[in-house]
């Protein structure tokens, strides 16, 4: 018999569901499952995602706590070794949205990055890896500036902006978005501490404003491509409109 969570908050929004697969747009701060790395969290996304539909549910690939967007799972993990290579070798499409500091133009960074190792489950591996070859297209959809200082400067300038990851290296768009220095807002580790605590100053925003809008696949028993779009959600739609960035894409 399935465990029951206490269902602490609404039902995860279901945007793709077929007889192998199921998708969700998955809030920022739910972890994807259990982790030593928040042990006080209570909430999952496999378990509450199982308790909703009622059927076990298996990820298919990962999605950081605080970015929001298309998370897919298996419903028939026997379909897993299919999906789980076109990740790992990059066959499938991502695009994400993103809020960074600056105005950023258009452009595909080529810069390799160390992989991350996690400090208690990678104790034991070598800790002076080569890096790995990674690419993310990058392209400025909106640009804003506010009348607001954040040192050294008397005004602050954010785009939104369409990142296309190539590669898929662990927490790469942050990274490649430092190296451009141009990070993304709300990014605690990777980020601009500065900004980051100007937007939760005025506009009560302290989540990594970074949002995967986009995946496509082969589906495993079809063949055929699988498109997802996972929207906004209303609280991230409101905060670019205040910020008068817009989204046509």
């Amino acid at each position: 018999m399935l465990e029951t969570l206490p269902q602490a908050s609404p039902d995860l929004e279901i945007i793709y569901r077929d007889e192998q697969l199921i998708a969700i747009n998955k809030p920022s701060g739910l972890l994807v499952h259990r982790s030593w790395l928040d042990s006080h969290a209570t909430e999952f996304a496999v378990q509450k995602l199982r308790d909703q539909i009622g059927e076990h549910v298996y990820p298919a690939h990962r999605l950081d706590r605080p970015t929001s967007g298309v998370l897919l799972f298996l419903l028939d993990k026997s379909y897993a070794n299919n999906l789980m290579e076109q990740f790992a070798e990059q066959k499938t499409e991502k695009r994400y949205l993103a809020v960074v500091r600056g105005h950023i133009g258009e452009g595909l960074l080529d810069y390799a990055l160390k992989k991350k190792l996690d400090k208690i489950a990678d104790k034991h591996a070598n800790q002076d890896q080569e890096a790995q070859e990674a690419q993310t297209y990058y392209k400025g959809l909106s640009f804003t500036e506010l009348p607001i200082a954040v040192r050294p400067y008397p005004q602050s300038r954010y785009s939104l902006v369409e990142l296309t990851p190539k590669t898929g290296r662990r927490h790469q768009l942050r990274r490649h978005m430092k190296h451009l220095h141009h990070p993304i807002i709300g990014d605690t580790t990777h980020g601009d501490g500065k900004h980051n605590q100007m937007f939760r100053d005025n506009f009560d925003s302290d989540r990594l404003l970074l949002h995967s809008s986009y995946l496509a696949f082969t589906h495993p028993v079809s063949g055929k491509k699988v498109e997802i779009n996972a929207p906004l959600d209303k609280k991230f739609k409101a905060l670019l409109a205040t910020l008068e960035l817009t989204l046509d894409i």
